[in-house]
C-alpha cells in the first residue's frame, strides 16, 4: 500500500508517520458546521462585551452575573467546546490511521507530547477560549476583593481582550483552512471584520503606555490595513477587501443600535436607573470601529488590481497598498471623530479617546498611518503566505 508523510508537528518538532494514501478523512461532523459554530461564538462574545461596555458607561453597576457578561462567556464557550470537539475527533482519527484532512481547520500539530492532534486553527481557537473562561475566574476574584470596576485596562480585562481575539484569529484560520469552498470564503469575510471590530477596545486598553502615540489610532491602522490585505491576499479574489469592508460597516451600524438599546432595556427591566450625568453620546466599542472603511477597501482594491496589471514588484506591493491604505484610515478616523464628538472634549476627542484635530494633529497622525500603515503591508503578505502553506488548497482563479 502507498503512504505519503502528512506534514503534522510534534512538540519536538518531529515529523508524524506517513499515512496511507486510501485512507478517506472521516466527516462526520460537517467541517462547515463546526467552522461557523466558532464563528458564531466570536460574534456572541463581540456583541456581549459590545452591550456590557455600554452597560458600564449607561448605568454603572453589575456583578459578575449580568446578562451581558453571560453572553460574554457563552460566546467563548461555545467556540470551545467546538474547538475541543474537532480536536478530539482528529486525534481519534490519527489513532485509527486514517489521513488527516487539511482543509478542516488547518494543519495538524501534534500537542502534549503527541498525547493529541489538533488542526492548527481549532488549537488556537480553543486555547484563546480556555484562556477567555480562566481570566474569567481571574475577573472574578478581582472584584470579590476591588469591587466594582468599570475600567477597560485592568489586568483581568487586558488579559480577557487578548485571549477572545485568540479565538477570533483561530477563526481566521479555520476559515482560510476551507477556501477552496464556498463557504470557506464567505466564513473568511465575516470573521476578519469581527476581529477588526474588536480591535479598538483592546488597543484601547493599553491607552496608558504611550503619551506621544495613540495606542487605539494605531492599532485601528495596523489591524484595519493588516487583516484586510490578509485576506486578500490569501483568498487572491478581486472584490475580497471591498466585502470585508462592507460586513465591517454593516456590524458598526448593528452594535450602534444595539447596544445603547440592549443596556437600557436591561436596566428598566432590572430596575436600576440610568446615570445622572448621562450625554447624549456616541454608542462607545462601535464609534471606535474605522467608519470609512468603503473607501479605504475601494483605494485597497484599485492599488491591487493596478499593480497586478502593471506588473509591479510583489515584495513591494503591500508595503505600497499597506502604506497608503494606513494614511487614509488615519485621517478618515480624524474625521470621523469630528463627526461623532466634536473632537473638543478637553483632549479626549472621540468617546475612546482619539484627541482634538489641529493641523499638527492632522500631519502626526498621517505620519502614524504612513508607519503603521507599511508595516501592516509588510506583515499582511507574510500572513497571508503562512496561512496559504498551513493548508494547500486547489485555489479557483480570479475572477
Amino acid at each position: 500500500m502507498d503512504s505519503v508523510p502528512v506534514p503534522m508537528l510534534s512538540g519536538a518538532g518531529r515529523q508524524a508517520p506517513a499515512l496511507p494514501l486510501d485512507a478517506a478523512p472521516a466527516r462526520q461532523l460537517p467541517a462547515a458546521v463546526a467552522a461557523c459554530t466558532v464563528l458564531a461564538g466570536t460574534l456572541t462574545s463581540l456583541i456581549g462585551i459590545s452591550w456590557d461596555v455600554e452597560w458600564h458607561v449607561d448605568v454603572g453597576p453589575d456583578t459578575f452575573f449580568t446578562l451581558s457578561h453571560l453572553m460574554l462567556y457563552s460566546g467563548s464557550a461555545l467556540a470551545g467546546l467546538v474547538s475541543l470537539v474537532m480536536v478530539l475527533r482528529a486525534t481519534s482519527a490519527q489513532r485509527a490511521g486514517r489521513a488527516a484532512d487539511t482543509g478542516v481547520g488547518g494543519s495538524p500539530v501534534r500537542v502534549f507530547g503527541g498525547a493529541f492532534t489538533a488542526p492548527l486553527g481549532y488549537l488556537v481557537a480553543g486555547s484563546g477560549a480556555a484562556l477567555f473562561l480562566l481570566y474569567g475566574l481571574m475577573d472574578l476574584w478581582w472584584h470579590s476583593l476591588y469591587g466594582f470596576d468599570a475600567v477597560l485596562d485592568s489586568p483581568p480585562h487586558v488579559a480577557l481582550f487578548i485571549s477572545i481575539s485568540l479565538t477570533m484569529v483561530g477563526s481566521i484560520i479555520v476559515f482560510v483552512a476551507a477556501r477552496d469552498q464556498r463557504w470557506g470564503r464567505i466564513g473568511l469575510v465575516v470573521s476578519i471584520p469581527v476581529l477588526m471590530t474588536f480591535c479598538p477596545l483592546t488597543t484601547y486598553a493599553f491607552q496608558g503606555l504611550s503619551r506621544t502615540v495613540d495606542p487605539q489610532l494605531a492599532g485601528n491602522i495596523f489591524f484595519s490595513v493588516c487583516l484586510t490585505m490578509t485576506g486578500a491576499l490569501a483568498l487572491r479574489r478581486r472584490g475580497i477587501v471591498l466585502a470585508i469592508a462592507v460586513v465591517l460597516g454593516a456590524m458598526q451600524l448593528f452594535l450602534w443600535w444595539f447596544s445603547p438599546w440592549a443596556a437600557k432595556t436591561y436596566a428598566g427591566h432590572v430596575g436600576l436607573p440610568l446615570r445622572d450625568n448621562l450625554m447624549d453620546m456616541a454608542p462607545v466599542l462601535p464609534s471606535g470601529i474605522p467608519m470609512f472603511m468603503i473607501v479605504v477597501a475601494l483605494v485597497i482594491e484599485g492599488l491591487l488590481l493596478l499593480g497586478r496589471r502593471q506588473g509591479w514588484s510583489g515584495r513591494r506591493l503591500p508595503q505600497l497598498v499597506g502604506a497608503v491604505g494606513g494614511v487614509l484610515v488615519s485621517l478618515s478616523i480624524l474625521l470621523q471623530n469630528q463627526l461623532v464628538s466634536g473632537g473638543s472634549d478637553g483632549g479626549g476627542g472621540g468617546p475612546m479617546g482619539q484627541s482634538g484635530t489641529t493641523a499638527g494633529t492632522v500631519l502626526i497622525d498621517a505620519v502614524l498611518g504612513l508607519a503603521f500603515g507599511t508595516l501592516a503591508g509588510f506583515l499582511a503578505a507574510r500572513f497571508a503566505v503562512l496561512l496559504r502553506l498551513n493548508t494547500p488548497a486547489t485555489d479557483q482563479e480570479e475572477s
